[in-house]
């Protein structure tokens, strides 16, 4: 949410000097081109305090200065793996002490905020270059194209292993960017070879590979699960 335009302070006293002369909200209003509600906050404040300057704000001065903030900002978007006590230790190299937790509100009012990264298939350039031919090859294809089409794969399935998560600092609609994302291969330890296929009307069948696969056993594969699927 924007912030409210702040008032000049010879438009305040242009507001009591209307308002003095015996004028009321709505006239002061019409007059100066002002919110009704501006105008009643201004002349009970002058009512209250005897003054239209701003008063001195409650609450402790924030610690974090505008360069800091800088090389918050600065820091998180280069690396957004960067954990709230890394900025931490960072502020303190420029002699600014302050807690993690406000590390990550400041970084949150300025768009940055800390989300589990998602986990995309590692790519090479040539995987990458080749995927975004075939979307643009296929891109205006009909409905019946797709509704006759059966996409398959084998992926090896992970039945151990610990995935550990962290937080990365991003802003919204940029999940998808590369440094964003935790790239992820298949092989792990304790696992099981798998082979699926799904089509516009939803999944196939899914079939275990037993062994090494090899092209007699991939051929096996096909002939028992594709056109059942």
């Amino acid at each position: 949410m924007p912030r409210s335009k702040e008032i000049q302070e010879q438009m305040r006293t242009k507001v009591i000097e209307i308002y003095q002369s015996g004028k009321g909200y709505k006239a002061i209003s019409k007059a100066l081109g002002l919110q009704r509600t501006t105008v009643r906050a201004i002349i009970h404040k002058w009512q209250k305090h005897g003054t239209v300057v701003n008063l001195p704000r409650s609450g402790r001065p924030t610690k974090i200065t505008p360069r800091a903030q800088r090389q918050l900002i600065r820091e998180a978007t280069k690396d957004p793996r960067t954990t709230s006590k890394e900025l931490q230790a960072s502020l303190a190299s420029i002699k600014v002490s302050v807690h993690d937790s406000t590390i990550r509100k400041r970084l949150g009012k300025n768009g940055l905020h800390g989300r589990f990264p998602r986990r995309k298939p590692l790519l090479s350039k040539k995987n990458i270059k080749a995927r975004l031919n075939f979307a643009k090859k296929h891109l205006n294809d009909c409905q019946d194209f797709w509704e006759n089409t059966l996409w398959t794969d084998k992926t090896k399935v992970e039945l151990f292993g610990r995935r550990v998560s962290r937080y990365i600092w991003r802003k919204s609609n940029t999940a998808f960017q590369k440094k964003n994302i935790i790239p992820t291969v298949k092989y792990g330890g304790g696992s099981v070879m798998v082979w699926g296929c799904f089509a516009a009307s939803g999944p196939g069948r899914l079939a275990v590979i037993d062994g090494t696969m090899n092209s007699t056993v991939y051929q096996k594969i096909l002939k028992e699960n594709v056109r059942p699927s």
